[in-house]
């Protein structure tokens, strides 16, 4: 799709920007549609069928981590998976920008904008984009269902630790038994969930994704429990909430630890009641969901010193599935970095294609603190910088005991910076340009990044 057929969509909470954006796309696309709340994404995303969304990355009740961001792009992902979207923020750097990506960003870009630059990123979205791709077909959904399906396969289990996990989750799986999932952050327990409903009876129908830890106060019961047409300010239709949306499936919430007492309290009401009320109505909604909980938190300390409910609890965790940290499970890491190698390698279209035996001997005395999720980002950032068709040590930055970034021969952090600097502006023969891009940076900063470190 060319730039000036497109019906473009910009949410941020700044309206400087907002009036920014329009005034530059408006001259270029077929229509551009602002909006500072994001809470009527849903809404605009099912109404308006937008070629593109552009969409920042952090509002004002979390300045810089991007969080709501990403709940927002999975909230687009979820209505439309075919909606390209393009993550803006003031924040970025090659962590956040490899993440939305990840996520299902088509791609990323920091304010400020160079306006060519954001054209240009909006019309190479946009060519990626099918004609008439906007609306789904059954089979489009029969597609993306056998892909999440598959996807949902794809827990890498070497570890007699880990063969026994999910040996016991898919005899779970089997039943309606509401499912704790413990672990630390990174272990995968988003993927086990899948994997549950997956092997379940309920595998073709839905499995909706709540991050708890996204949600305000303010926003918990619409975003669950749904709501109606003026039942407040900012209510202008009907609609369903994620237990609504998750029917005959499956609603896996995701850090249920975080809920206050308040919240967890109308959560409790629910999964006993099996029915939902939406705000501002009266009419009773059962409820036909297979429920399965997260959390990385210790939820029988917090029992005990009442910041979790017992009788909570006793609902969520007919059975408990408990993941293993990386470092408890050795025998994994050789073949999950080989797996994300293949992957990573494909989907970049590098030439590396092994692993060293003496990179492989470093990652299994590392220690993982951030699990799977470190060893995936670690891998992709290799793949993404790697000059050779072997990954070597040096291609991998992990952090040290104190925290820091390092490689095998000790980098701190502006040491790792400096490097991969240098490594992206040999591979682009010094084009700033290709070097900012890849790096996730604008050309700017990439050039107060080379000023710093004197290249």
């Amino acid at each position: 799709m060319q730039l000036a057929e497109a019906k473009i969509l910009i949410i941020d909470d700044d309206v400087d920007v907002l009036s920014a954006a329009k005034l530059l796309l408006k001259r270029h696309a077929k229509s551009v549609d602002i909006e500072k709340n994001p809470q009527k994404l849903p809404f605009l995303v099912t109404n308006g069928d937008y070629n593109l969304i552009l969409l920042d990355m952090n509002f004002t009740r979390d300045v810089n981590s991007g969080r709501e961001g990403f709940h927002w792009l999975d909230r687009i992902l979820d209505i439309n998976p075919k909606t390209k979207v393009i993550m803006i923020t003031a924040y970025g750097d090659i962590e956040m920008a490899i993440r939305a990506i990840k996520s299902g960003a088509t791609d990323f870009v920091l304010k400020p904008w160079e306006n060519d630059k954001l054209l240009e990123t909006i019309a190479a979205a946009l060519q990626s984009n099918a004609p008439g791709s906007a609306a789904i077909t059954n089979e489009d959904k029969k597609e993306d269902n056998k892909k999440a399906k598959a996807g949902a396969d794809t827990i890498i289990a070497s570890s007699d630790t880990m063969k026994q996990v999910l040996h016991t989750a898919e005899r779970v799986a089997a039943t309606d038994a509401n499912v704790l999932i413990l672990g630390e952050n990174g272990t995968g327990k988003t993927q086990l969930a899948k994997h549950v409903h997956q092997h379940s009876k309920r595998s073709d129908k839905p499995f909706v994704t709540v991050d708890l830890g996204a949600l305000s106060e303010s926003l918990f019961e619409s975003e669950l429990f749904g709501h109606v047409k003026g039942a407040f300010t900012d209510a202008k239709e009907d609609r369903a909430g994620r237990f609504e949306e998750a029917k005959g499936g499956t609603i896996f919430l995701d850090e249920i630890g975080n809920l206050t007492l308040a919240l967890q309290a109308k959560l409790l009401t629910v999964i006993q009641e099996r029915r939902v009320t939406r705000v501002g109505s009266n009419k009773v909604i059962p409820l036909d969901v297979r429920l399965i909980c997260a959390t990385n938190m210790n939820i029988e300390k917090m029992v005990e010193e009442k910041t979790f409910r017992q009788d909570l609890l006793y609902r969520i965790n007919t059975i408990e599935l408990d993941l293993p940290p990386l470092r408890e499970r050795p025998e994994d890491i050789a073949t999950l970095a080989e797996f994300y190698l293949k992957q990573f390698s494909k989907k970049y279209n590098r030439p590396v294609n092994d692993i060293s035996s003496a990179l492989i001997k470093k990652m299994q005395q590392y220690n993982w603190p951030g699990n799977i999720r470190e060893l995936q980002h670690a891998i992709e950032r290799a793949v993404i910088l790697s000059q050779e068709k072997t990954l070597q040590p040096d291609d991998l930055f992990l952090k040290s005991s104190g925290g820091q970034a390092s490689t095998a021969t000790g980098f701190d952090l502006e040491d790792m910076e400096k490097t991969l600097i240098v490594k992206a502006m040999k591979r682009f023969n010094g084009n700033i340009t290709d070097a900012a891009r890849e790096l996730g940076l604008s050309r700017a900063a990439l050039y107060r990044r080379m000023e710093k470190y004197g290249l």
